[in-house]
């Protein structure tokens, strides 16, 4: 036997409590009669409220309880054979993380932005397999495609701007590493999603879009960033702050750059998102969400038969039974002595 919510048994804990408070209110009703009438009295006046009868009720919502906590827990009995079918698409995710994207015009920059918002974007998928290139001035693939989206946000957590040591944006080289890293040999179920701030440094990644879009790959681009222009923050250190300067001693300033983002995605026939400082993913898992899945197979699973039922029609049963039995009994006789 398994339980599916394991966590629910400290219940159990409640019913001594529940025992204990059920002595210590009929010590107090028993107390405040004697205070009213000697005992003989009372037991004569009221013959049918014995105390049988109130542990009977006492003992019924007892089991009640005892039954609901397992009803809780989700017992699991019984094996089933099930035949699971998994279908999805194949995303591959390539990330910048080129200096620029510790830019602090997103909160609390790009780069960190990013990752959160990937990783929301992990948890919505349903079957899809997910993988994750980095790329600046060179790029790799950090996670292969995966059915194991735990795996993948694990490898996501890491990535960091100081992982790639000749930097840039090389957005075409990002491209063809994510179209080699696609399993699927067909020309459909393939996603690439593009996460960048547009600052193309080589100037091949329209033509590497077009590439990408005969191998059946569907390029959705996101802008991050803002189009005005930010320093790049470098160092921190002691709460100074160094923003990254040219060989003229000139302050870098970063930007979104929107053209040569959109003419990838037209390329790639797919959508240009322009995020800007407001990073959400709804919009292009929508998107996502009318592209045909493939089949990924089949499989046979073994899985226990959920239980829970059984006790919860018990305990409904014995909860019914207790609200409708009397606490005193149905006695003809009527006492006819007297009062002394």
């Amino acid at each position: 036997m398994k339980f599916g919510n394991p966590e629910y048994f400290f219940l159990w804990l409640a019913l001594p409590l529940f025992v204990g408070f059920f002595i210590w209110a009929y010590q107090r009703k028993k107390a405040a009669l004697h205070r009213f009438a000697a005992a003989d009295l009372i037991q004569k006046l009221t013959p049918s409220a014995g105390l049988a009868r109130q542990v009977t009720k006492w003992t019924i919502f007892c089991v009640f309880f005892f039954l609901l906590v397992l009803a809780l827990v989700r017992p699991r009995f019984g094996l089933k054979m099930e035949m699971i079918e998994r279908k999805g698409i194949d995303i591959m995710v390539a990330l910048d993380i080129s200096q620029s994207m510790l830019a602090e015009d997103i909160t609390p920059n790009r780069i960190d932005r990013a990752k959160h918002e990937v990783s929301k974007l992990i948890d919505m998928l349903k079957g899809d397999r997910i993988g994750l290139v980095v790329f600046a001035g060179e790029s790799f693939v950090q996670c292969p495609l995966t059915l194991d989206y735990g795996a993948a946000k694990m490898f996501l957590e890491n990535v960091t701007t100081g992982w790639v040591q000749i930097q840039g944006t090389q957005i075409g080289d990002a491209i063809k590493q994510s179209v080699d890293a696609f399993k699927s040999k067909t020309n459909k179920h393939k996603v690439m999603i593009i996460i960048t701030d547009g600052e193309d440094h080589q100037g091949n990644a329209v033509e590497a879009a077009k590439l990408a879009a005969q191998n059946g790959a569907v390029i959705y681009t996101i802008g991050l960033g803002s189009e005005s222009g930010v320093p790049i923050p470098l160092n921190k250190g002691n709460g100074n702050i160094i923003y990254k300067k040219d060989n003229s001693g000139n302050l870098v300033l970063t930007k979104l750059n929107t053209a040569v983002l959109e003419q990838i995605a037209k390329e790639g026939n797919g959508k240009f998102f322009h995020a800007g400082t407001d990073l959400d993913f709804s919009k292009i898992m929508t998107e996502i969400a009318k592209i045909e899945k493939q089949d990924l197979g089949s499989k046979n699973i073994t899985t226990y038969e959920e239980r829970y039922q059984i006790f919860l029609l018990m305990a409904l049963i014995l909860v019914i039974l207790e609200f409708f039995l009397p606490e005193r009994s149905r006695r003809k006789e009527v006492w006819k002595g007297r009062f002394e």
